[in-house]
């Protein structure tokens, strides 16, 4: 390659790397926390490690992410601190990537997929928020890298760190159980289609060992009591309802069908681009099969294994999907897909006939760039302008100004969370509780909570959630509040007609996703409220 091409090339791998790294300084610095974001913040704000494991049991992932925080908090507890490690890790995975890309296919191909993996607004979003998923990502990414680092150069120095790699990704988020199960099936034809010699596939078979002891331990200490949790029932039959599957209810291959689909529109915040980039990965791995080239020694994985490895993760999705394991389709619970997802839609478009490399890359762009400036992502979600961190503080504020001393905050689970970071400065909510309200002191005020299965936006919970203010205050009704902020936005104009009828008849709303409100007597209106704006 000209040296001049080579410079150019170099040049354009770094501006994308610095632009997905502003790309995720962007939200972590100007949004504010979202209810998800904080509860990791508060599991891991306990008073030591025993204690912070001990949180970590009463929330569906494995406990590596929560003990990170717990200690990662010594550097502060900002938004922008807190979401830094994920912002770091986004970046980093994309750079793995791409080098995994560039040992298997060729360079443009792997500044393609640096493209994707750095600019998909699903991608973006996950590694600019308090979350498990960007670290997962990472780990995974770095265990394939490794393992075919070990392969093709014999080393048992790769072998071992991509096992290391893999039990960090089994400790980080329970998706990483499929990643690994297709790993574990890609490495083994990979090691006998090589003819790699028996000391690295007792390397590799001691390190499945290993990873098979991390899963039995979180089966026993953590699994086999979440199945069992109210919780998982309650998400189920809610916002994750339509990602897994009703026997009595879907068809089989419409359901598989239509998530795979409603996946790659996550991937993409666009439902055209996402159908789109799902035709890509089908071309690329209909041409993978079609190529009969045999696997070569010591070299490249044969066109075949990398099919093997693009379609083995999604069968066993839809495998666990159809058990009702584990969610699929269209929300973050299946990020980890996307290592396989969007390299096939980097080999998909790199196979397409298209003379040079920069043409390519300025059609992905301009494809990135819709869905980033104009997303449609699937719900529960916050825009962007409605999780501005100025919100947050002037409605914080505002409540502050407004509610005086001895007065009583009423929120639901979401809510408490918000108000556990941005005012209380201590948890006034509780993940696990068989009280269906909590009452909570939170500085000069006192706060009633609901449980984690009751939101308010759901208007069957409000008159109940009444019913415990009233008992709580008498016939008392003055300096009552409430407080709201979470995923409302789907349901606002019928939150706000119920609202009217508590008296809350001017409620402060900053945004869709932030209300704040004085409660008076409740009244039998059922006239429609005009907010204010």
């Amino acid at each position: 390659m000209p040296v001049t091409k080579t410079r150019s090339l170099s040049a354009l791998i770094l501006l994308c790397l610095a632009g997905g790294l502003a790309a995720r300084l962007v939200p972590a610095l100007l949004t504010f926390l979202n209810p998800d974001e904080v509860l990791h913040y508060l599991l891991s704000a306990q008073s030591s490690f025993t204690a912070t494991y001990q949180a970590t049991l009463t929330t569906a992932h494995p406990p590596l992410f929560i003990l990170f925080l717990h200690y990662w908090q010594w550097l502060g507890n900002s938004a922008f601190v807190l979401r830094l490690p994920s912002l770091l890790a986004g970046v980093a995975f994309s750079w793995v990537m791409f080098l995994w890309l560039r040992r298997i296919a060729d360079g443009a191909t792997a500044t393609t997929g640096l493209v994707l993996f750095l600019f998909a607004p699903a991608l973006i979003s996950v590694s600019s928020e308090v979350r498990q998923y960007a670290l997962l990502l990472l780990f995974c990414a770095g265990s394939l890298y490794f393992l075919e680092r070990a392969i093709e150069d014999a080393s048992s120095i790769m072998m071992l760190l991509s096992s290391l790699a893999l039990y960090l990704a089994l400790l980080t988020h329970y998706s990483s159980l499929v990643f690994a199960v297709s790993l574990g099936i890609y490495a083994l034809v990979r090691l006998l289609g090589s003819e790699a010699e028996p000391r690295m596939i007792a390397i590799w078979i001691l390190g499945q060992l290993g990873g098979l002891a991390i899963c039995a331990y979180l089966y026993v200490s953590h699994l086999a009591r979440l199945r069992q949790s109210p919780l998982r029932q309650e998400i189920g039959n809610t916002w994750l309802r339509t990602s897994i599957f009703h026997p009595h209810q879907d068809h089989i291959i419409s359901f598989l069908a239509g998530r795979t689909v409603r996946l790659f529109r996550y991937f993409f915040s666009n439902g055209t681009i996402g159908v789109l980039a799902l035709l890509l990965f089908l071309w690329a791995v209909v041409l993978l099969v079609r190529t009969k080239e045999p696997p070569m020694p010591g070299r490249k994985p044969s066109a075949r294994q990398l099919a093997l490895l693009l379609t083995f993760p999604f069968v066993i999705a839809w495998i666990t999907a159809i058990s009702g394991l584990y969610p699929y389709g269209g929300t973050r619970h299946d990020a980890v897909l996307a290592i396989v997802a969007l390299s096939g839609v980097s080999l998909g478009l790199a196979r397409v006939k298209i003379a040079a490399l920069w043409p390519r890359l300025a059609i992905l762009g301009i494809a990135l760039v819709v869905g980033n400036i104009f997303p449609f992502p699937t719900p529960p979600f916050i825009k962007s302008r409605n999780q501005n961190r100025e919100l947050m503080t002037e409605a914080v504020s505002i409540l502050r100004q407004a509610a005086p001393p001895g007065s009583i905050l009423l929120t639901d689970y979401e809510g408490g969370l918000m108000l556990s970071y941005y005012l209380c400065l201590k948890p006034v909510v509780e993940i696990k509780t068989s009280q269906p309200f909590l009452h909570s002191r939170c500085g000069d005020y006192q706060v009633i909570a609901s449980s984690p299965e009751l939101w308010f936006y759901d208007v069957q919970t409000l008159p109940a959630a009444l019913q415990e203010l009233q008992r709580s205050r008498g016939s008392n009704r003055e300096h009552a509040w409430l407080f709201q902020a979470g995923w409302i936005d789907d349901k606002q104009e019928q939150w706000l007609f119920e609202l009217n009828r508590t008296g809350c008849r001017a409620p402060w709303l900053f945004g869709k996703n932030i209300l704040v409100c004085r409660l008076g007597p409740i009244i039998p209106a059922a006239s429609q409220v005009k907010p204010q704006e």
